[in-house]
């Protein structure tokens, strides 16, 4: 009778843990010191079956080699035979089919170097299905004599239940902690591109933060204009994150995703039965961002009969849900952002006039990369940081010929397409370079298309004899020169206006024309 309690209190423990909220590696040491006051042995070894390979999970007795090793069933027949046998199997200790432990046992005692020892092992299921097996080897060759089959059975079944219950947790975990870096990272990428600075020195920058400190305080309507990729969505978060409504939610909005049949549900939400498919009450946009901050991107894409709609929640923070009569008073900054000219548009009849100047309170024109050509190397360096955190690079830089293959290039699609070409040439110029060592960026990796040509009058074009050409150096040197005197002269000798129009403070072309030694009329 004690025995037989004995031989059951260590099964009723495996029982038990199976239902506990326990760890991943804490259930498998819990269930291989059962093993080990059930079984009298030296050595005891739990393998986990991935593919046709035993992966040891938890070990007794054993060296640190065998808990690193994979034990394909291919080249170790005794764990093969565990694992084809509904029962578990003893070994006799004359066996010679040879153990995938011997040498590797750490506890006192000769190493199992020959057969002279008791093995045995059962093979664990869960539901049919083999999960992986369970082994121990001990010193006196017939310790595991006496053990009842029975007993053997169920501390198989137990085992195997144990393990397929901690692998399924094991995944559990996995696919939490995956989820959880996901949302991490998102929220990261999220606080990059949203929270992140404008980068660069430019007068045009400058008056740009200057426009979104002064805004950002008040609770205005922003009407943000300017060509793609020029950064309005940057700008939009900067206003939010600095507004007395930073602590609140920014939803964002994409008008021209928006087909016309589901646009005025998604902005101002509907109720069950309201149109085919709405099985539930939905709050939209609006209400969401009650509270925060509405970020209208692409408006000129707004279709048209929604306007008026729009335009009351503006004028009156007043919602209607699709299908229902009940008004809702939300509390909603608004931002919005185009890159049409929306006076036109109104000029056209496409947009509605009232609208316009309700969005319109504060306009603000995102400067183009051709306005700001200063920031430049900045913002390609940051790009080039970013894609080397990513690639899992070392350093990378610009040649100076690349930087100013950048600085002269011409952007449409403004600093969205610098970043584009700062990513492929990253790529390029990593290309067969070993992992974390420096990465240049020359010419050569760059696809820059279109540039802007310095104005050239017909007739000197024609009159100018061909000639060999001058070295990049050189020739950068005389695009920046001819710029900056056509800029200068553009502007009546003003080297301050000048400064503007070619996207630079003043400070820094006074600078750069003195190395190109561009004499200022006294």
């Amino acid at each position: 009778m004690n025995h037989e309690h004995s031989s059951l209190e260590p099964l009723l423990d495996i029982a038990r843990d199976l239902t506990a909220s326990l760890a991943a590696d804490n259930r498998y040491a819990r269930l291989l010191g059962a093993v080990r006051r059930l079984l009298p042995c030296d050595a005891a070894c739990l393998l986990r079956l991935e593919g046709d390979d035993l992966v040891p999970v938890a070990a007794h007795g054993l060296t640190p080699a065998a808990l690193a090793r994979r034990y394909p069933r291919r080249e170790h027949p005794r764990l093969d035979v565990i694992l084809r046998s509904a029962d578990p199997v003893r070994f006799p200790p004359d066996s010679t089919l040879p153990d995938p432990f011997d040498g590797l046992v750490a506890g006192a005692g000769a190493p199992l170097t020959d057969h002279i020892h008791a093995c045995l092992g059962c093979r664990l299921t869960e539901g049919g299905e083999v999960v992986g097996a369970l082994t121990a080897d001990a010193f006196e060759p017939h310790a595991f004599d006496a053990l009842d089959p029975q007993m053997l059975a169920t501390l198989g079944a137990l085992a195997g239940a144990a393990m397929r219950t901690t692998s399924l947790i094991e995944s559990l975990e996995r696919q939490a902690d995956h989820r959880g870096r996901v949302a991490r990272d998102l929220q990261q990428t999220a606080a990059a591109s949203s929270g992140g600075q404008l980068l660069g020195s430019s007068a045009a920058l400058s008056r740009l933060r200057d426009e979104i400190r002064l805004v950002a305080a008040s609770d205005l309507a922003v009407l943000l204009t300017g060509e793609t990729g020029v950064g309005k969505e940057l700008v939009a978060h900067q206003i939010h994150a600095a507004s007395p409504r930073h602590d609140e939610a920014l939803i964002q909005v994409n008008c021209a995703a928006l087909p016309v049949s589901i646009a005025e549900s998604e902005l101002f939400g509907h109720i069950t039965g309201a149109f085919t498919g709405a099985t539930r009450d939905r709050a939209g946009k609006f209400e969401v961002a009650s509270g925060g901050t509405l970020f209208l991107d692409e408006i000129g894409e707004l279709p048209l009969e929604l306007q008026p709609k729009l335009l009351r929640a503006l004028q009156q923070g007043e919602i209607q849900r699709v299908g229902s009569d009940r008004v809702h008073r939300v509390d909603v900054r608004i931002l919005a952002a185009t890159n049409r000219d929306l006076s036109r548009e109104v000029g056209a009849g496409r947009f509605r006039a009232d609208l316009y100047h309700r969005l319109a309170v504060f306009p603000m024109r995102v400067p183009s990369l051709a306005d700001r050509r200063a920031d430049i190397p900045a913002l390609a360096a940051h790009f080039a940081d970013l894609n080397r955190r990513r690639l899992g690079l070392g350093s990378v830089r610009f040649t100076d010929e690349a930087l100013a293959e950048l600085t002269g290039a011409d952007w449409p699609g403004n600093v969205r397409e610098l970043e584009n070409v700062v990513s492929r040439a990253v790529l390029r110029a990593a290309a067969g370079q070993p992992p974390h060592a420096p990465v240049t960026i020359g010419l050569a990796h760059l696809d820059v298309v279109a540039r802007v040509a310095p104005a050239r009058a017909p007739e000197a074009a024609l009159e100018t004899p061909p000639r060999a050409a001058a070295p990049l150096r050189e020739q950068v040197d005389a695009f920046q020169r001819q710029r900056i005197l056509d800029a200068v002269t553009a502007h009546d000798g003003n080297w301050a206006a000048a400064a503007r129009a070619l996207g630079m403070h003043r400070s820094n072309l006074h600078q750069l024309a003195g190395r190109l030694e561009i004499r200022k009329p006294r």
